[in-house]
């Protein structure tokens, strides 16, 4: 389970929680300009716009979990269990499968209307990447600095929703998310007004936002995360912006111990993540490392023809100050 977000102060920021039982070994990943991008079953793309991102590369394919393009577009993909559903047959459009999406569209795509473009005649396939590697049942939030949009492949074919609140999860449907938010309207940042009429305390601060939310299931998570970033303030310098996104993730945080999956499982938040999209800077923290890491793409050779890749640290550094 994941949520996704957006964050906009004098720069766009994008980043999403990973939340999941165990890590594949994910590392941050440069892709420049002139690496190929080889697809099953489209045109190999010999040139295209550079792209960081969180990965976990195999064959040398990087299989993105969340990226950013040079442009400034960004995607995320989260599970979308039990409504994802791709297509079985090849059409005349652009057959795409589906761990080939996020560098498909940035490779090509600049903003989020010329993505849109593209999908227009995407036909995702369901093809697995390798028979240890299975179908994973996503959906995407793609966005730029002046919109979101979340893509879901169902049964009933492609949606394409336009997100005005920046932030996905995983189920239900994009819509139903959206419309489980009219029952919180009335939460606020401010303490409540009585409307009983009689004498009433407003005993602790904090008490307009009575009724959010606080569990692990995504349609909660939703609703966290969606008013946690719509009432959100930082300055607009980048160590300011960046802390405050972090913020807003952290408070959807997973803590080991509260979501068994089995087997004595639990699922935890691996990595959090928040990218300077106009900078190309992607910063990230791990369940073991809280201290904000940093890999910054303009420092790579964009121009060659080589992957890039820096494994996570995920041992926690604690700064002793006496």
């Amino acid at each position: 389970m994941c949520t996704a977000a957006t964050y906009r102060t004098k720069c766009f920021y994008f980043g999403r929680t990973l939340d999941y039982e165990f890590s594949y070994g994910d590392e941050v990943v440069v892709l420049p300009r002139n690496y190929p991008l080889k697809f099953r079953h489209a045109d190999e793309l010999e040139s295209h716009h550079a792209i960081i991102g969180m990965a976990y590369v195999t064959d040398e394919m990087p299989l993105f979990y969340d990226a950013v393009n040079e442009a400034g577009l960004a995607i995320a993909g989260l599970n979308f269990v039990g409504n994802a559903c791709y297509n079985h047959d090849f059409s005349d459009g652009d057959n795409i499968a589906q761990f080939e999406l996020i560098p498909w569209l940035l490779g090509q795509c600049s903003c989020v209307n010329e993505a849109e473009e593209l999908l227009s005649r995407l036909n995702l396939i369901d093809e697995p990447f390798s028979s240890e590697i299975p179908i994973a049942e996503l959906h995407w939030l793609i966005a730029d600095k002046e919109r979101a949009v979340t893509v879901e492949f169902t049964g009933d074919g492609m949606s394409v929703y336009d997100n005005p609140v920046g932030v996905l999860t995983n189920n239900p449907p994009f819509n139903y998310q959206m419309f489980s938010l009219n029952n919180y309207m009335g939460l606020s940042p401010e303490q409540p007004d009585n409307k009983f009429g009689i004498k009433l305390d407003t005993y602790s601060r904090g008490m307009g936002g009575l009724g959010l939310p606080g569990d692990l299931s995504s349609q909660s998570r939703f609703i966290k995360a969606a008013y946690t970033k719509m009432h959100s303030l930082s300055g607009s310098s980048e160590q300011e912006s960046v802390s405050q996104f972090f913020h807003i993730l952290g408070s959807v945080d997973q803590q080991n111990g509260l979501c068994n999956v089995g087997g004595e499982k639990y699922e935890i938040t691996l990595y959090t993540s928040c990218c300077n999209t106009d900078k190309g800077i992607y910063y990230y923290t791990t369940y073991n490392n809280h201290q904000i890491s940093a890999v910054d793409m303009h420092r790579e050779n964009l121009d060659g023809s080589e992957l890039s890749g820096y494994p996570v640290v995920d041992k926690e550094v604690i700064k002793y100050i006496n």
